[in-house]
């Protein structure tokens, strides 16, 4: 339990970003009280880092909102089957059904302009004479795409900062949905050129989760901090009942 009495707020950044995705949230966060755990995913494979962050939630005492942006969505959909997972908060996040893949959910709907500015690169696997493929996004197109309301002097770090997302992690199927188990909510970003917008409202609608939508890129939490805090704060608030 936290210095307030109030759940740990775990932060689950997602592809082609890192922890540093929710800079603007965690000094208010932090302000109001709240113990913080914002972890490196290590965009892999969708069952190794949902393993990697289910083992640590379950080393924090006490109750946790785990929250996913993006392909952190997915991650918290298996991770937050955790025993102490109170709620889970979207973040213009994939939230799979059980038995779904990322690729399987984004198929249902047009491509984004992700789609295009895709660059594929291969990386050595320890132990394998078969590279694995990296999945990236074009530098110059990354704040258009990505960060289009962001800050442009911070979106330009971010493109060449980027943490590769692993081809492997859009074909793994989620072997369990935690939305089914746990109350949830959803921050649709309606500008988003990153996750179509209907893919992300289709997961929610789906898991019957509270919903807002926020006229925002795809990095909400850095254009609108304060929707992104205040939706946290509604599940902080819900599961203290």
């Amino acid at each position: 339990m936290s210095r307030s009495g109030s759940p740990t707020v775990v932060l689950i950044h997602g592809a082609f970003a890192d922890a540093s995705s929710f800079g603007r949230v965690i000094p208010e966060l932090l302000a109001r009280g709240l113990d913080v755990v914002a972890p490196a995913v290590p965009n892999r494979s969708l069952l190794g880092d949902s393993a990697y962050i289910a083992s640590i939630v379950r080393e924090i005492p006490g109750p946790v909102v785990l929250v996913g942006h993006s392909y952190g969505g997915a991650v918290i959909t298996v991770a937050g089957a955790e025993d102490n997972v109170k709620a889970l908060v979207y973040v213009a996040g994939y939230a799979l059904e059980e038995g779904e893949s990322l690729g399987e959910l984004q198929g249902r709907f047009p491509d984004s302009g992700l789609a295009t500015a895709l660059v594929y690169s291969p990386f050595p696997i320890e132990g394998s004479t078969t590279p694995g493929t990296d999945v990236s996004v074009e530098i110059d197109k990354f704040p258009s795409i990505f960060a289009a309301d962001v800050d442009p002097r911070i979106a330009a770090v971010l493109a060449v900062s980027q943490r590769p997302l692993a081809a492997q992690a859009f074909a793994e199927k989620a072997p369990v949905a935690a939305w089914k188990t746990k109350p949830s909510w959803g921050l649709v970003a309606t500008a988003d050129h990153t996750i179509n917008p209907d893919v992300q409202r289709y997961g929610y609608q789906r898991a019957d989760m509270a919903t807002v939508e926020v006229d925002s890129s795809h990095l909400a939490m850095l254009a609108h901090p304060e929707r992104v805090i205040q939706l946290i704060e509604d599940a902080i608030r819900a599961t203290a009942l």
